[in-house]
């Protein structure tokens, strides 16, 4: 779509903030206007509306994507999509340890271990942990407490939270993200230590160098989304 527009406005709408076009109301894909619930939103919103140059480029406006997202797809059905992301705890990237060497070891621990700490407090629950890739299961306490901290986010919560979860393998982290208890660099780092590991043992690979990059991108646009609202 090429800018066809001169001003971007923040505009009172049902059920919050709407963003207009020369005073056009902006519409998800699905045809529904675009309420956002903060004003700190709506203005982010904006600002990527204004930043468009020539060509309207999704990839460059993450938070549009992801209020896109939150009306046509997560409100209508918002308890099957927080089940969706609970489902994750059932095989948690922090569970998952390396059997050797001793240092890839020892450095899971240091960034996985006070993430579970955190977890185990805040919901009162118990992890199983192994050494390799074979399932181990949960306990059924667990999964069901997961599964109620997940479902008690509202749609736009739930959305934000969802490429945290899926970029980085693991429910805890992206819980101990939103809650504010760890930062966004501590999250993303942890959810890198084997990917840190491997390039240090055997370089860098362009493809893979890439690939993270655009994970990390969606991972920052999410993390700027969830904030956004307060």
């Amino acid at each position: 779509m090429k800018r066809f527009w001169k001003t971007v406005t923040v505009e009172p709408t049902d059920g919050g903030l709407g963003i207009a076009l020369d005073g056009r109301p902006v519409r998800t894909p699905g045809r529904v206007p675009l309420a956002l619930p903060t004003p700190t939103l709506a203005q982010a919103v904006a600002d990527e509306w204004s930043a468009v140059e020539d060509t309207l480029d999704p990839r460059a406006m993450p938070l549009t994507g992801l209020a896109n997202a939150v009306i046509d797809r997560v409100a209508p059905d918002p308890d099957s999509f927080a089940a969706g992301l609970a489902a994750y705890g059932e095989s948690d990237l922090l569970c998952y340890r390396a059997d050797g060497p001793e240092p890839l070891i020892e450095r899971q621990e240091a960034a996985w271990d006070p993430v579970l700490d955190w977890a185990r407090q805040r919901y009162d629950v118990a992890f199983a942990t192994t050494a390799g890739v074979m399932h181990v299961t949960q306990p059924p306490a667990t999964i069901a407490r997961l599964a109620e901290a997940t479902a008690a986010r509202d749609p736009f919560a739930l959305a934000g939270l969802s490429p945290i979860v899926t970029i980085t393998g693991s429910l805890v982290l992206a819980l101990a993200l939103a809650e504010h208890v760890f930062d966004a660099e501590t999250v993303w780092n942890a959810a890198h230590v084997d990917d840190d590991w491997q390039v240090e043992r055997w370089g860098e690979d362009a493809l893979a160098t890439q690939a993270r990059a655009l994970r990390r991108r969606d991972f920052d646009g999410a993390v700027k989304f969830l904030n956004a609202l307060g």
